[in-house]
């Protein structure tokens, strides 16, 4: 169904006037918003690299090169700060592409909208100056005539000066009709001009303008679309990259218990059984002092032999280790 706003809307300029104030109010608030959705994207991005490296270890350690679920992590955080690569990128795209394209526009729409109803007005105000003729002529016209009724009456009774000054009468109001005549078809002739060619000329390209507004939003907002949509695959990435390094440690779990073994087992053998010790000795005269004393000293050495971990041990480099073990996670972290 097509719409011609010169035909159907002919008699509201005002309103016109006031609907095309308000698209425009409209853009710049559309620009508004993607302006701040780029800043929150902008800030979203610097919070996820902070985070990233904040918790990324500050040097490497050799321990955590061992374990599949640091590297794990180490690989998550180096997947989150791609991510906030992605999201600047984006913040990037809606300010170059939307915000600052949408900004000039708006500039320009302006100074086309001023342009348009300019022409209005002055197409208003000729048609009005017509009018206003118009009515100046027909009051002269109607004056004139209502005169010359006048001087025709007195001349009827008075002298021949009087009958000649009602003649001049008649011919003034003659003239007035003139012209009133020709206003009136001068203002029907602006009139016809008006409604039938300006007024349709200057709506329909302020109906172009306001289309072009209309087309101008929708585009940006498939432009926004699209440019989240550019890095989601990226996103989609990582997020892939991150699962399969959660994962990486789950079918090795064999190997990498034997890396703790590795790492920590100290070498000395569990303790055995602890003998019992007979104080009741003391009351036995068939044995001689000194050689409970010799059995006692005997137990307490071979008691510290049984327990190595009372005190704290240390893993020294130097430690002995199964070496077949440990190649078999060297092997899988390399694979």
């Amino acid at each position: 169904m097509s719409c011609n706003w010169g035909t159907e809307l002919w008699d509201q300029f005002d309103n016109l006037e006031k609907h095309t104030s308000w698209g425009i109010d409209f853009l710049e608030r559309y620009t508004k918003f993607v302006k701040e959705r780029a800043d929150i994207e902008l800030s979203y991005a610097k919070q996820i690299r902070s985070l990233s490296k904040k918790y990324h270890p500050k040097r490497s350690r050799e321990d955590e090169s061992r374990f599949t679920w640091c590297l794990a992590f180490a690989a998550t955080l180096r997947q989150l700060n791609e991510v906030a690569v992605q999201r600047e990128e984006l913040a990037d795209s809606l300010n170059t592409q939307i915000v600052c394209e949408l900004t000039r526009y708006t500039h320009e729409l302006k100074t086309e909208r001023k342009t348009h109803f300019q022409d209005g007005r002055r197409a208003q105000q000729h048609i009005e100056s017509s009018w206003k003729q118009l009515e100046s002529s027909k009051r002269r016209f109607e004056r004139d005539c209502k005169e010359a009724e006048r001087a025709q009456h007195v001349s009827d009774r008075i002298d021949l000066d009087s009958k000649t000054d009602g003649e001049k009468k008649q011919q003034a109001a003659e003239e007035s009709r003139k012209d009133y005549v020709t206003s009136l078809n001068q203002f029907n002739q602006d009139q016809h001009q008006h409604y039938h060619t300006l007024v349709p000329v200057i709506y329909q390209r302020i109906q172009d303008m306001e289309e072009r507004r209309i087309e101008r939003i929708c585009e940006a907002m498939r432009s926004s679309a699209e440019a989240e949509r550019k890095v989601l695959p990226v996103v989609s990435r990582c997020l892939d990259a991150m699962m399969d390094a959660a994962e990486s440690t789950q079918p090795r779990m064999v190997s990498l218990l034997w890396v703790v073994v590795e790492v920590y087992k100290s070498g000395f053998d569990p303790p055995g059984d602890v003998e019992f010790e007979d104080y009741s000795a003391t009351m036995r005269r068939s044995i001689s002092e000194s050689s409970y004393l010799d059995n006692r000293t005997e137990g307490r050495r071979h008691s510290r032999k049984l327990w190595p971990f009372i005190r704290k041990n240390k893993v020294h480099r130097d430690t002995p280790v199964h070496t077949h073990r440990y190649i078999v996670c060297r092997d899988w972290r390399t694979s």
